[in-house]
């Protein structure tokens, strides 16, 4: 009896938690299948190869503020669940003074080193002006993307999670609205096409931004942004980037990866390229429940450890595991049975032969996706708990040790490893080897990431 009480005390506040942000991640996947859905349909290979390249422009510019915004759902689900108010508005100041400081880097870095960033990521033929031109309209709104970022993030903590999602459906309405529009030329409207996509995108950002600031300076979840605790509070500050920065490591870890995972692809080609693109857009149907259940794993595990009370920490996480990898093993069966219906909802008839590429792409991930709900939900928990360092080592040998050089290996008939100038046979299986490098790397970390869970350090730590 106790036990059924206790779980289902402990499923109403993760459903609670975990539904806002799955509608929430939802919405916020539809911006990049809109603009790949558009690509697709009315524009050509070239455009589709350079959206694939733009999805990976779109995680990496949030995750320049990812140790700012894990820092701070961490400290406010903490002092949230202790009940201490004071705290919890030092924590959520302090959370915007560093990402106004971020924010000022990241612009500058990007307007720098954007050009050599695109060369370094490999597109072939007119796919990289396009991808160029598409940049430079994303650059001014890197402030507004902090703010949505750092906003959430704080919200989430303090058990919010309903307005991110209003919020992301005014964005979804504003970028589907405008993108459509300025592509095809609807009305009176110019026919924009790729420019378009770019403009509907960076206007959707910033209608984001202003939308959380309007929900904070009103008083949203007990979270009021006044200016006079915008001073910086170093104490706080060094509170947040202790548990942010290996966070904020892991994620850019994970984007650096990712990244060189795929200048590995786009060397292959443009076809590839579009497959692997259009591949990994399908795929994100999966992270929905992922994302959502592991905001509901660390805002569990850091309130119930901020109330003292780590068994019922624990056990919030494991029901989030338990709920979310289930959707995501839906999601896997339909990767496998329906790819091929996928995958022609978004192509016309111009991109056959990048569907024919996709389509076994999506039987392989439909594979990956299992181990990767518990991996993605357990990440959450123990980050919410403040354990950030034990992440990053796993991210860190996946990517690292197993995927890239797999990826070498399984996609190109001879290949030289980097770092080690060993020069090997390769077994020439183009972006399918490569995803087979994707599927044994989720697979281990996964593996690594169940032991880091049941040692349970995490319960102990102190933020």
């Amino acid at each position: 009896m106790t036990n059924t009480v206790d779980q289902s005390g402990l499923l109403r506040p993760m459903l609670r938690l975990a539904m806002p942000v799955l509608a929430e991640q939802l919405l916020n996947m539809l911006v990049g299948l809109v603009d790949t859905w558009l690509a697709g349909r009315y524009l050509e290979q070239p455009h589709l190869a350079a959206i694939g390249l733009m999805s990976y422009v779109l995680w990496l510019l949030p995750a320049m503020f990812a140790a700012v915004a894990i820092g701070a759902t961490a400290l406010v689900s903490r002092f949230t669940g202790a009940r201490d108010r004071t705290s919890v508005d030092q924590a959520t100041h302090q959370a915007f003074v560093l990402g106004a400081l971020a924010a000022v880097l990241a612009t500058l870095v990007a307007a720098i080193g954007y050009v050599r960033f695109i060369d370094i990521m490999q597109l072939q033929g007119d796919a990289r002006p396009l991808a160029l031109h598409y940049t430079r309209y994303l650059l001014p709104v890197i402030p507004a993307i902090m703010i949505q970022q750092v906003g959430v993030a704080c919200l989430h903590g303090a058990g919010d999670t309903v307005t991110g999602l209003v919020v992301m459906t005014v964005v979804n309405v504003v970028n589907v609205a405008i993108s459509t529009t300025l592509v095809i030329g609807l009305g009176p409207a110019p026919q924009l096409g790729w420019t378009g996509l770019a403009i509907g995108t960076a206007t959707a950002h910033v209608v984001g931004a202003v939308l959380i600031l309007a929900a904070l300076i009103r008083g949203r979840a007990g979270l009021s942004l006044r200016l006079s605790l915008l001073r910086p509070d170093w104490n706080m500050m060094r509170r947040l980037l202790r548990i942010g920065v290996p966070g904020g490591l892991d994620m850019a870890a994970i984007l650096f990866c990712h990244l060189w995972y795929l200048s590995i692809i786009n060397a292959l080609g443009t076809v590839e390229a579009a497959a692997h693109g259009l591949g990994v857009r399908i795929e994100s149907l999966a992270f929905l429940p992922g994302s959502a259940f592991q905001v509901a794993a660390a805002t569990l595990a850091g309130q119930a450890l901020g109330a003292g009370d780590p068994r019922r920490a624990s056990r919030g996480v494991w029901l989030s595991v338990l709920v979310g990898g289930s959707l995501m093993c839906a999601a896997a069966l339909a990767f496998f049975f329906a790819g091929d219906w996928l995958t022609r909802l978004f192509l016309g008839r111009h991109s056959l032969d990048v569907a024919r590429l996709t389509v076994p792409l999506l039987k392989i991930v439909a594979f990956s996706t299992p181990p990767l709900a518990v991996a993605m939900i357990l990440f959450g928990g123990l980050r919410g708990a403040g354990d950030t360092r034990g992440p990053l080592a796993i991210t860190i040998t996946g990517l690292l040790v197993v995927r890239i050089p797999l990826a070498y290996w399984f996609a190109y008939e001879q290949t030289t490893l980097p770092l080690l100038g060993i020069t090997l046979p390769g077994l020439g299986l183009s972006v399918i080897g490569a995803w087979y490098a994707m599927l044994i790397d989720t697979v281990v970390r996964t593996l690594l990431t169940l032991l880091r869970f049941w040692r349970g350090k995490w319960r102990e730590l102190v933020v």
